[in-house]
C-alpha cells in the first residue's frame, strides 16, 4: 500500500511557476507508475501528467504539454510536477496518484492510491 502527500501549491500570477511535490510511503514505490491530476471548481477531475516506474516514459495532457514536467526520484520516493507559464485556467486542486505496475497511463480509474490534494491558484 502507498500513502501520498502533496505539497507546493499556492497562489501565483499568470506566467509564473510552481513546483508540486508528492511524498510517498511504502517499500515498493519504484514498482508504481505515478500520475498528477487536477480538479477545477465545478469541473470533473482531469489528467495532467504521468510517469512510468523508471521515469523514462512520460505523458502529458495537451493543455500542459511544453509547460509542465513530471519527474520522480525513486530513492527519495518523490514525484514532482514542475509547472511553468501557468495560466488562470490552471487553478485547481492538484492530486498525486499511484498505480501498481510499471506502465504510465492517463486514465484515473486505473490509479489505486490518491493524495489529499494541494490547491493551486493562478491569478490573472
Amino acid at each position: 500500500q502507498v500513502q501520498l502527500v502533496e505539497s507546493g501549491g499556492g497562489l501565483v500570477q499568470a506566467g509564473g511557476s510552481l513546483r508540486l511535490s508528492c511524498a510517498a510511503s511504502g517499500r515498493t514505490f519504484s514498482s508504481y507508475a505515478m500520475g498528477w491530476f487536477r480538479q477545477a471548481p465545478g469541473k470533473e477531475r482531469e489528467f495532467v501528467a504521468a510517469i512510468n516506474w523508471r521515469g523514462d516514459s512520460t505523458y502529458y495532457a495537451d493543455s500542459v504539454k511544453g509547460r509542465f514536467t513530471i519527474s520522480r526520484d525513486n530513492a527519495k520516493k518523490m514525484v514532482h510536477l514542475q509547472m511553468n507559464s501557468l495560466k488562470p485556467e490552471g487553478t485547481a486542486v492538484y492530486y498525486c496518484a499511484a498505480r501498481p505496475g510499471q506502465v504510465a497511463v492517463t486514465s484515473q480509474t486505473l490509479y489505486s492510491y490518491w493524495g489529499q490534494g494541494t490547491q493551486v491558484t493562478v491569478s490573472s
